[in-house]
Protein backbone atom coordinates (compact mmCIF):
# COMPACT_ATOMS: atom_id res chain seq x y z
CA UNK A 1 0.00 0.00 0.00
CA UNK A 2 1.35 3.46 -0.77
CA UNK A 3 2.28 5.95 1.84
CA UNK A 4 -0.90 8.07 0.33
CA UNK A 5 -3.02 5.66 -0.16
CA UNK A 6 -2.92 4.80 3.83
CA UNK A 7 -2.56 8.37 4.89
CA UNK A 8 -6.31 8.31 3.04
CA UNK A 9 -7.52 5.22 5.08
CA UNK A 10 -6.27 7.12 8.03
CA UNK A 11 -8.65 9.95 7.13
CA UNK A 12 -11.55 7.54 6.30
CA UNK A 13 -10.88 5.87 9.70
CA UNK A 14 -10.81 9.02 12.16
CA UNK A 15 -14.56 9.87 10.21
CA UNK A 16 -16.05 6.35 10.96
CA UNK A 17 -14.62 7.03 14.66
CA UNK A 18 -16.66 10.15 14.70
CA UNK A 19 -20.02 8.19 13.59
CA UNK A 20 -19.96 10.06 9.51
CA UNK A 21 -22.18 8.33 7.42
CA UNK A 22 -21.13 7.18 3.58
CA UNK A 23 -17.46 7.76 4.07
CA UNK A 24 -15.51 7.05 0.65
CA UNK A 25 -12.22 7.24 -0.93
CA UNK A 26 -12.10 8.10 -4.45
CA UNK A 27 -8.58 7.94 -6.40
CA UNK A 28 -8.87 10.54 -8.17
CA UNK A 29 -5.14 10.68 -9.08
CA UNK A 30 -6.06 8.63 -12.03
CA UNK A 31 -8.07 11.29 -13.89
CA UNK A 32 -6.82 14.76 -12.45
CA UNK A 33 -4.14 16.89 -11.50
CA UNK A 34 -5.94 18.46 -8.13
CA UNK A 35 -4.92 15.66 -5.29
CA UNK A 36 -4.11 11.63 -5.19
CA UNK A 37 -7.22 11.00 -2.99
CA UNK A 38 -10.64 12.44 -2.15
CA UNK A 39 -11.87 11.34 0.93
CA UNK A 40 -15.56 12.12 1.63
CA UNK A 41 -18.27 11.82 4.25
CA UNK A 42 -21.44 12.69 5.40
CA UNK A 43 -22.56 14.04 8.57
CA UNK A 44 -25.96 15.12 10.10
CA UNK A 45 -24.93 18.43 12.23
CA UNK A 46 -23.10 21.45 12.51
CA UNK A 47 -21.63 20.29 15.67
CA UNK A 48 -20.75 16.69 13.98
CA UNK A 49 -19.34 18.09 10.75
CA UNK A 50 -16.87 20.06 13.23
CA UNK A 51 -15.88 16.79 15.01
CA UNK A 52 -15.18 14.98 12.02
CA UNK A 53 -12.86 17.65 10.59
CA UNK A 54 -11.06 17.83 14.41
CA UNK A 55 -10.55 14.22 14.27
CA UNK A 56 -9.64 13.72 10.88
CA UNK A 57 -7.03 17.07 11.30
CA UNK A 58 -5.32 15.56 15.07
CA UNK A 59 -5.23 11.50 12.74
CA UNK A 60 -3.42 13.32 9.63
CA UNK A 61 -1.14 15.25 12.17
CA UNK A 62 -0.12 12.47 14.10
CA UNK A 63 0.81 10.95 11.01
CA UNK A 64 2.92 13.88 10.28
CA UNK A 65 0.97 15.13 7.30
CA UNK A 66 0.27 19.13 7.48
CA UNK A 67 -2.96 20.49 7.06
CA UNK A 68 -2.68 23.45 3.91
CA UNK A 69 -6.00 24.67 4.23
CA UNK A 70 -9.26 24.24 6.03
CA UNK A 71 -12.72 25.62 4.34
CA UNK A 72 -16.09 26.03 5.89
CA UNK A 73 -15.34 25.26 9.69
CA UNK A 74 -17.41 27.98 10.71
CA UNK A 75 -20.96 27.34 8.77
CA UNK A 76 -19.95 23.43 9.04
CA UNK A 77 -22.46 23.23 6.08
CA UNK A 78 -19.06 21.43 3.81
CA UNK A 79 -15.36 21.49 5.56
CA UNK A 80 -12.49 20.90 3.49
CA UNK A 81 -9.51 19.99 4.36
CA UNK A 82 -6.53 20.47 1.89
CA UNK A 83 -3.97 17.76 3.09
CA UNK A 84 -1.97 18.31 -0.43
CA UNK A 85 -2.15 14.72 -2.06
CA UNK A 86 -5.56 14.44 0.03
CA UNK A 87 -8.68 16.62 0.53
CA UNK A 88 -11.11 15.65 2.99
CA UNK A 89 -15.11 16.55 2.36
CA UNK A 90 -17.00 16.21 4.83
CA UNK A 91 -20.73 17.46 3.98
CA UNK A 92 -23.96 17.97 5.86
CA UNK A 93 -27.56 15.93 4.01
CA UNK A 94 -28.24 18.78 1.69
CA UNK A 95 -24.54 19.76 0.79
CA UNK A 96 -23.76 16.40 -0.29
CA UNK A 97 -26.65 15.93 -2.77
CA UNK A 98 -26.24 19.17 -4.24
CA UNK A 99 -22.34 18.47 -4.80
CA UNK A 100 -22.81 14.73 -5.58
CA UNK A 101 -18.76 14.90 -5.65
CA UNK A 102 -19.06 11.02 -5.86
CA UNK A 103 -20.91 11.76 -9.42
CA UNK A 104 -18.98 14.50 -10.46
CA UNK A 105 -15.74 12.36 -10.44
CA UNK A 106 -17.51 8.98 -11.74
CA UNK A 107 -14.66 8.11 -13.38
CA UNK A 108 -12.55 7.93 -10.46
CA UNK A 109 -11.98 4.09 -8.89
CA UNK A 110 -13.80 4.22 -5.18
CA UNK A 111 -11.02 2.29 -3.20
CA UNK A 112 -12.10 -0.61 -1.45
CA UNK A 113 -11.26 -0.60 2.34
Amino acid sequence: MSGTKALALIAAEAMEARKATDVMVLEIGRVTPVADYFVICSAETGVQIRAIGEAVEEAMSGAGVRLLAKEGHARARWVLLDFGAIVVHIFGPEARALYSLERLWADAPILQR
